[in-house]
């Protein structure tokens, strides 16, 4: 691979490695409102002990596990990103010696 390419593709996966990580950190910010929404859901549905709120609490369970999991995605792949553009810069740097 020339150099050129290497540098285009390292200029590419550094660009998407910043989009993901801002990526995370949106995730993790909805994530911790969502975990204090199931939160004030969990009480509530100790305190009331009905039928909606039993489902009010499933539901901002659901959400929880979703944003875990998208936020899980999202880890993936800045560590796939990360490992790529790690290998990038040694044939970049192997090409230089």
């Amino acid at each position: 691979m020339t150099r050129t390419l290497l540098e285009r593709k390292l200029t590419s996966a550094t660009t998407r490695l910043r989009e993901l990580r801002e990526e995370l950190a949106v995730a993790d910010e909805q994530l911790a409102a969502l975990v204090e929404t199931a939160d004030d859901a969990r009480l509530r549905a100790l305190v009331s002990e009905t039928p909606l709120a039993g489902r009010d609490l499933q539901e901002a369970q659901r959400h929880v596990d979703a944003m875990r999991r998208h936020r899980g995605d999202l880890a993936r792949l800045v560590d796939e990103l990360e490992r790529s553009q790690d290998e990038l810069l040694d044939r970049l740097v192997a090409g230089i010696d």
